[in-house]
């Protein structure tokens, strides 16, 4: 964890001093407004840190507020470190090929203060067209057939969003519009692969935070797996919030449903990392288990996707990437992942990664939508 704690710092460290030298750099112009600049960008830029670190010293209300500004914030910090890249490169090339017009090297520095005014009316342009977009969700409708063995089903609807990430962002009100979707779509089991929480239980439950699990109906029930947020908020307390809120969550485990089919989940490969654990192997999990019917696995981080296939895993549900959530970092999620969102087929097992339903960080989606999936299972 202090690993883990310590990259985050330095790199979050690291850009925002870059940002701040060209934002300096542009107010050359007017140095009366160095002094304010300064004085924003600090509270900005350490507003979601200061909240994290003095959370039970703090209102609600500004403690609230602090997240916004802080979760916003890791927007800008992207649309901002574009911008400047870009036109750092405009300027190296124009030191090799002149390729700037008189009218801006004569009034470079009234130029350079334009660019960054322009460049935060830009940033905030994509991040308030972005958290729109956080809030319309979505529902993927997915036709599946699975080999029906000895299951007596004909048919399974499931519903499955994974990625709530409940927050003062993420709240309970916006997690009363999810099962309310939910439930329109008249599930048979909800299925939730992983990242509940980003925050203590206490917390969540001060704030109310949670109750509309309660409203969910199906006829069997809502399961979960472990997503790394719960390792990172704290595995013992983030469980004990999902199990109190009628999910029953399961953590390498494997359960018949209906002597028709199985629920497989696995511990999120992140636990080593957090409690120097290792989560069981997925053959040691389906030990046991009937050969003649079918197996569902929730697995939240979409990496060797083949040990579902070497199990003979019918369908696995993953979450994890957001399809990195922000324009253009998906670029980057579709190098990582061999499927960072939507559907795949390996041999018999099929894959759906969803880009989940809530947010991490700014409440900012620029590179997907929310996403709740209506899966309907065919078996044959």
């Amino acid at each position: 964890m202090l690993i883990f704690f310590s990259v985050f710092f330095a790199v979050y460290a690291a850009i925002n001093y870059y940002i701040f030298i060209r934002g300096w750099q542009a107010l050359t112009i007017f140095p009366h407004l160095k002094i304010i600049y300064l004085i924003v960008f600090l509270f900005i830029s350490l507003s979601y840190i200061i909240s994290k670190f003095l959370t039970d010293r703090l209102s609600s209300f500004l403690y609230d507020a602090l997240q916004w500004i802080g979760s916003f914030w890791f927007a800008f910090m992207l649309y901002f470190v574009l911008s400047i890249v870009l036109l750092d490169i405009l300027r190296l090339l124009n030191n090799f090929f002149s390729i700037f017009p008189v009218s801006i090297l004569n009034n470079y520095e009234v130029w350079k203060f334009g660019t960054f005014i322009a460049v935060i009316v830009l940033s905030s342009c994509i991040a308030a067209a972005g958290y729109i977009n956080t809030r319309i969700l979505t529902v993927k409708n997915l036709d599946i057939i699975l080999d029906k063995r000895s299951s007596p089903l004909k048919e399974l609807r499931i519903v499955s969003f994974a990625d709530i990430h409940l927050t003062t962002m993420n709240n309970e009100k916006f997690l009363s519009r999810i099962i309310d979707k939910t439930n329109s779509l008249n599930p048979d089991i909800v299925l939730i692969p992983g990242d509940f929480v980003d925050e203590k239980s206490d917390w969540l439950d001060s704030r109310g935070i949670g109750e509309s699990f309660f409203r969910i109906k199906s006829k069997y029930g809502t399961y979960a797996c472990t997503g790394n947020h719960e390792y990172i908020v704290g595995i013992k307390d983030a469980s004990k919030f999902i199990r109190e809120h009628d999910i029953k969550l399961l953590q390498d485990e494997l359960v018949m449903i209906d002597s028709a089919f199985y629920i497989a989940a696995r511990d999120d490969r992140s636990k080593k990392q957090f409690t120097g654990e290792l989560r069981k192997p997925l053959n040691e999990i389906l030990t046991g288990r009937n050969e003649n019917l079918p197996v569902i696995l929730m697995d939240h981080t979409p990496f060797g996707l083949e040990e579902a296939e070497q199990n003979n895993v019918d369908l696995q549900l993953s979450g994890h990437t957001h399809h990195a959530q922000m324009w253009p970092l998906n670029y980057i999620t579709q190098m990582i992942y061999e499927k960072d969102w939507g559907y795949l087929k390996k041999g018999k097992t099929q894959y759906y990664v969803t880009c989940g339903i809530g947010t991490w960080g700014p409440p900012v989606r620029t590179g997907s939508r929310t996403e709740i999936v209506n899966i309907k299972v065919k078996f044959r």
